[in-house]
């Protein structure tokens, strides 16, 4: 599925995926004593690239494993066609090339699915992907970036206050008639990338940009196929912004952004219309 969906790459691109999955290795698929939760796209200069990840075939797995290969497949062009010191691209478009190549395999697949209710999963499954890539992840940013400006005032980060800064944000994000269990005021002492200081951010602007992006290759846009793999390709040779605004997506627009809710929009009424044609016609 994956391979078959990323044809609209080129055949070079392709090849490259297909051989790195079923011939050289390139996937650590088991569950093992000390391997770390999550999953991953490693490797350095030298090496093809590594995914890590517990696979078991279901759907989110599949997501999953095209979400790495797209950061795989980043790393192996950038490296290939840099030297060393601007081969490796920065936090702002890591997150490009991975949704990107969910957006491609959720498209793929929704053209091949007959199933209305296959149909109505995976759109559920893409629409619940936007909120928690977009909108929570922003949400993310906003907790992180306050609680940063609360040390700065002086202001003591004790444990009432952050639980009841990331519980004000969840209703503010949310709604107010949302149902919140008491256990979500804690729901950031677990999430990982808060150890990493202005991490979560570009999850946001990298879905909003890969979005932006596959609407371009996917509308035959001006050479959008060469910018976009030339984009793969060229590492941190540029400021980030810059290479993308050479790829086809100008990050300094509100439009990118409002594109991305557009489409958000636009998956939740085809649901709606999907589940209420199947209700008439039961």
């Amino acid at each position: 599925l994956i391979v078959e969906s990323v044809a609209p790459l080129g055949d070079e691109y392709q090849g490259i995926l297909k051989k790195g999955l079923t011939v050289d290795r390139w996937v650590d698929r088991y569950e093992n004593q000390n391997k770390r939760c999550g999953a991953y796209s490693t490797g350095c200069y030298d090496s093809h690239p590594f995914i890590l990840m517990n696979y078991k075939g279901s759907l989110r797995d599949v997501m999953t494993l095209a979400h790495e290969a797209g950061h795989s497949l980043h790393s192996y062009l950038s490296n290939k066609n840099q030297p060393y010191a601007y081969s490796n691209y920065s936090i702002f478009v890591a997150e490009v090339a991975s949704t990107f190549n969910e957006d491609l395999l959720f498209n793929y697949m929704l053209k091949n699915i007959s199933s209305s209710v296959e149909k109505a999963y995976l759109l559920n499954q893409k629409i619940d992907d936007i909120r928690s890539t977009l909108f929570r992840q922003t949400m993310f940013a906003e907790f992180e970036l306050l609680i940063h400006e609360m040390a700065e005032d002086g202001i003591p980060l004790t444990q009432d206050a952050l639980k009841g800064l990331y519980k004000d944000l969840y209703v503010q994000y949310y709604g107010p008639d949302l149902h919140l269990d008491p256990e979500i005021e804690v729901e950031f002492l677990r999430i990982p990338h808060f150890y990493s200081s202005f991490y979560v951010y570009q999850y946001a602007t990298g879905i909003s940009a890969a979005q932006a992006l596959s609407d371009n290759l996917e509308q035959g846009s001006n050479k959008a196929l060469e910018k976009y793999l030339n984009f793969l390709s060229s590492g941190s040779s540029y400021f980030p912004v810059e290479l993308l605004l050479n790829a086809g997506v100008n990050m300094n627009d509100p439009g990118t952004y409002k594109n991305l809710i557009s489409r958000f929009d636009t998956l939740v009424d085809e649901l709606k219309m999907l589940i209420s044609n199947d209700k008439n016609a039961t």
